[in-house]
């Protein structure tokens, strides 16, 4: 019945003349009596089918009955539009379809919402028809988009001597950060397994097995609070590669991006990648994935104001803060006003405030400046290269508490002012993180990337005079891959030999028991001649949010979670059948 079908938007002006067979469905119809104009729509566009009763009355007939998202099967030929009717909104608007025969395969009740609309919907009836959604070109583009970049994906890294190898779905649960997805096990009642927060220790295991070179795409689970760039199971492009340095897993990625970014949006991004240090990123941006498509960069003035006679930096000081500064290039645009929503909007990062000063041609003028003293307003203006009409927004306080601070408020700063350019793709690679981060509250160290993360080679002895003050000097071999302000990936060289992971499991407070249950098949396998390796993990539904300029990666999945993690079509999460609870030794017990 279908053979030989053609697809809608595949058809061009080398068509005409040909019979064709098409299936799909009727995405408008205009009635003009006598003869009705059909456009029918598959997944690759649209094309225009043309009825007309003096030749097919009947099927004319039938074609006026039909309403859109019927699902259709027509017969024609190819036919060149006239002129005056060329749609130059169409790919195949230069032809169109002479029916011959219409069949209706499926009707269709009237859809929710227009499945051409070009008004901004609620996302919670888009997810609740998703089956319509992803009718509509953006989604249906989104998919296809994703479809490409996983094809590439695997051409790139095939050529390139990865092997593509499945790791388990069902594995033992091993918490470290997130908390994990459990499976109750029917068999060994009690037990439980646990969805992989990432393939990790059996990507290592590859390693050791000698499988030099791995990737996969995969899904992964996070039992965690969701944001626009969260779900609770999403997509990693996850890589590994033994006998490398960070430097050879950083080009590797380098060119699967540009695969991607061709694939995608058809254009070349240069290589190498710009990298930065982790220490620079936070010093000059506050965060440790910065956005480098404008300037705003902070600049540390703690030394300026060592004898400051301004009460607020004199009480920073004593307390052990640090003073930063971000010079607005505004030309006075900023009110009083905007200054106080800045206020207010920093005070969810604990900043208690932000001292202002304008400056304007030679002159401080507002704000603070009656309390800068001459030395300190020359010093400061050498130190920002202060110019023109600028507003200086100094920030004080604990040295987190200030990049958090000023490294929000600059992106918030950028985008009302529009000094974002929304075509830029900057990619950026951040290197030499911290390897540890202590928790004073919770006394006790944490892994900044993860416990398998090795640390640098020069920075091995200092483990051994290890302390709270200085955790965060000992650095490791890691390294995240930054898109305009947004983490895309994040990897590092991994630990190989048994005795430095048995230092870090102990540093991080995981005694030898509690590794062992976790994680003795990794630590047996570190015994029998494992290579150096390392690697890293791509958010693969980031990098399409990024590239096709979404606002959300919900917009980039074809079946994604809300916020709260509900599925609005299938109604999931739902309650199960009290026997299979039974079948499982399981009782609920309600909040």
């Amino acid at each position: 019945m279908f053979d030989n079908r053609n697809y809608c938007g595949k058809l061009s002006s080398g068509d005409i003349g040909n019979e064709v067979l098409l299936a799909g469905w009727i995405d408008r119809k205009r009635d003009l009596g006598g003869i009705v104009f059909l456009e029918l729509r598959d997944v690759t566009g649209i094309v225009q089918v043309v009825f007309d009763s003096s030749s097919i009355p009947e099927e004319t007939q039938r074609a006026e009955k039909v309403r859109s998202e019927f699902c259709v099967m027509v017969k024609g030929s190819v036919v060149k539009r006239t002129e005056e009717t060329v749609n130059p909104n169409l790919t195949t608007g230069d032809i169109e379809i002479k029916a011959e025969h219409l069949e209706v395969l499926a009707e269709s009740e009237v859809p929710p919402f227009p499945i051409d609309s070009q008004d901004k919907l609620s996302e919670e009836i888009r997810l609740r028809y998703r089956f319509l959604d992803l009718r509509r070109a953006e989604m249906r583009d989104a998919v296809i988009s994703r479809h490409r970049t996983m094809q590439v994906t695997r051409q790139f890294l095939s050529s390139h001597n990865f092997y593509e190898i499945e790791t388990p779905m069902l594995n033992k649960s091993t918490p470290e950060g997130a908390r994990d997805f459990l499976v109750p096990s029917r068999i060994s009642r009690g037990m439980f397994y646990a969805l992989p927060q990432s393939p990790q220790l059996f990507k290592q295991i590859l390693m050791v097995s000698g499988f030099d070179r791995y990737f996969q795409i995969v899904k992964c689970f996070r039992d965690e609070d969701l944001r626009n760039d969260r779900q609770p199971e999403f997509t990693q492009v996850d890589l590994e590669m033994s006998f490398v340095s960070p430097d050879m897993v950083m080009r590797e990625i380098e060119g699967l991006l540009v695969e991607m970014v061709g694939a995608i949006q058809g254009r070349d991004i240069p290589t190498p990648f710009p990298r930065i240090t982790y220490d620079e990123a936070m010093s000059r941006y506050g965060k440790d994935a910065p956005d480098t498509r404008f300037g705003l960069e902070l600049t540390d003035c703690t030394d300026i104001f060592g004898e400051s006679g301004f009460k607020v930096f004199q009480s920073t000081l004593e307390n052990g803060g640090i003073i930063k500064a971000m010079v607005v290039p505004d030309e006075g645009k900023i009110s009083r006003k905007m200054i106080d929503d800045y206020i207010e909007y920093v005070k969810a990062y604990r900043a208690m405030g932000l001292p202002t000063v304008r400056y304007n041609n030679g002159n401080f003028e507002t704000g603070i400046s009656k309390f800068l003293s001459d030395d300190e307003k020359k010093t400061l203006s050498e130190r920002l290269s202060l110019e023109g009409n600028v507003l200086v927004i100094f920030s004080c306080d604990r040295k987190q508490v200030v990049n958090d601070a000023l490294g929000n408020l600059r992106e918030h700063i950028a985008e009302q002012m529009k000094m974002v350019d929304g075509d830029a793709m900057n990619f950026i690679w951040v290197y030499d993180f911290p390897l540890l981060e202590y928790d004073h509250q919770d006394e006790r160290y944490y892994a900044m990337h993860h416990p398998f993360t090795a640390p640098k080679p020069d920075d091995v002895e200092k483990l051994e005079s290890l302390s709270p003050q200085n955790a965060e000097d000992i650095r490791a071999q890691a390294y995240d891959v930054v898109l305009n302000g947004m983490e895309i990936g994040g990897g590092s060289i991994r630990i190989n030999k048994m005795e430095m992971q048995r230092k870090m499991f102990n540093i991080l407070g995981i005694s030898e028991e509690e590794a062992r249950v976790k994680f003795s098949f990794l630590l047996e396998a570190l015994q029998y001649g494992a290579p150096p390796h390392g690697g890293i993990a791509l958010g693969l539904d980031r990098i399409l949010m990024l590239l096709l300029k979404r606002e959300s990666i919900r917009e980039v999945i074809p079946f994604p979670k809300t916020q709260k993690g509900q599925c609005l079509m299938s109604n999931a999460p739902s309650p199960v059948a009290a026997q299979q609870l039974k079948d499982l030794s399981i009782k609920v017990v309600e909040p």
